[in-house]
């Protein structure tokens, strides 16, 4: 028996999505900690928070915890954006 969220596409997206940052993180040049542990958060929380709103019955709680995995999806974009000005990633292998 599946759970509500594991059912969600956006979900398995997600979970994607947090596998790949862990590959970016394993790439990084050394001394990029404090960004690759951001990166690790923000993609973790985007999953976890799906499933908790996917968990939810009130509807009221279930977008709340969808509205924090879109700001997770979007603290992610914009570390990705830094990785990339600081030449710590080259965004046409990524």
């Amino acid at each position: 028996m599946r759970l509500d969220h594991e059912k969600l596409d956006v979900y398995q997206a997600a979970l994607e999505f947090t596998l790949l940052m862990n590959k970016v993180i394993k790439e990084l040049p050394k001394g990029n900690s404090h960004l690759a542990d951001q990166v690790l958060r923000a993609s973790t929380s985007i999953p976890l928070n799906i499933a908790e709103g996917g968990g939810e019955f009130s509807k009221n709680e279930k977008v709340r915890f969808y509205r924090i995995a879109r700001r997770s999806a979007t603290e992610c974009a914009a570390i990705l954006d830094i990785f990339q000005r600081l030449n710590l990633i080259d965004k046409r292998n990524q």
